[in-house]
């Protein structure tokens, strides 16, 4: 097998144009060097290096050798720095399951700020609910899981960690009759809702109040897989929504939405952090949570 220790050794002195600066760039003693070189010589039949004057010449077989060598060194340069980017987080992957408040009201920002620094690092990106976020966490089909919600039961694999929390309002669309009214969580039960699809972890907090409240859970006539097709259902005079006031504060603002007080029910919805316990994330995956914690919406 050709000695690449060898070989390398040529081509510093083939670049360098002498033994004596390829000797003093290598920290190797001159005579080590040329032992190298002529043991090289030996192994592969080839004079490369001949006496000029007070220093040396390539022979013709050595120029050609060179090209290859150069071409060979360049890439291994392009390797070391492939292999250091990866160290500091400049390249790699970052598979991320993120529900639809934080995939669609953060991570954009998030993403756009991360990427200006790394932006060699590929990410992929997987939109869906609460339940099905942390079963790829704990399948490890993702690396982190940004979740939006608060789940009933935690998982001790699991490792979350809070970035900031919003309310969760009852809305309906502007000329409904609880529009901008105080009511009872009785009376808001008793309109049919629109809501996600089952998983949705808003969804199950509503059922958990009721069941806390010893009050019977709504109907849920209609259901979508997307939140923003719920939202319009209610803004177009259907049915009731609980949501993120994250995700519908606009639409209040605006007038298209209008909240319900519902008496002695104040909730709160945690945006989190997940990811495995005592498991070393990449140094992407650190960099990319260093970049959310440190986004001035969060301070």
């Amino acid at each position: 097998m050709l000695n690449m220790h060898a070989l390398y050794l040529f081509h510093t002195i083939a670049v360098q144009g002498s033994v004596t600066r390829a000797a003093d760039l290598l920290n190797i003693s001159q005579p080590a060097i040329t032992a190298q070189i002529k043991k090289l010589e030996k192994e592969i039949g080839i004079t490369l290096l001949i006496p000029q004057g007070r220093g040396i010449a390539l022979t013709s077989e050595a120029k050609e050798l060179l090209g290859f060598t150069q071409r060979i060194f360049a890439i291994t340069g392009q390797v070391e720095q492939w292999i250091n980017e990866y160290h500091q987080g400049q390249r790699g992957q970052i598979r991320l399951a993120a529900t639809y408040l934080p995939a669609h009201f953060l991570l954009p920002a998030w993403i756009a700020k991360f990427k200006q620094q790394y932006e060699h690092v590929d990410m992929t990106i997987t939109t869906t609910n609460s339940t099905d976020a942390l079963r790829q966490l704990l399948q490890m089909e993702v690396d982190i899981a940004i979740y939006g919600g608060l789940a009933e039961e935690q998982t001790a694999d699991i490792q979350a960690e809070e970035l900031f929390r919003d309310e969760l309002w009852f809305v309906v669309a502007p000329n409904h009759r609880y529009a901008h009214q105080h009511i009872s969580l009785q009376e808001m039960m008793k309109e049919p809702f629109v809501m996600r699809e089952q998983g949705s972890s808003t969804r199950e907090r509503l059922l958990a109040l009721c069941r806390t409240h010893n009050t019977p859970p709504p109907q849920i006539p209609l259901q979508f897989n997307g939140l923003p097709e719920a939202i319009q259902a209610v803004i177009a005079g259907y049915g009731a929504n609980f949501v993120s006031s994250f995700v519908v504060r606009d639409y209040v603002e605006r007038g298209q939405l209008a909240r319900v007080f519902v008496n002695d029910v104040y909730l709160q919805n945690s945006i989190a952090i997940c990811t495995r316990l005592h498991e070393p994330l990449s140094i992407a995956s650190q960099q990319f949570i260093h970049t959310i914690r440190q986004d001035s919406f969060i301070k």
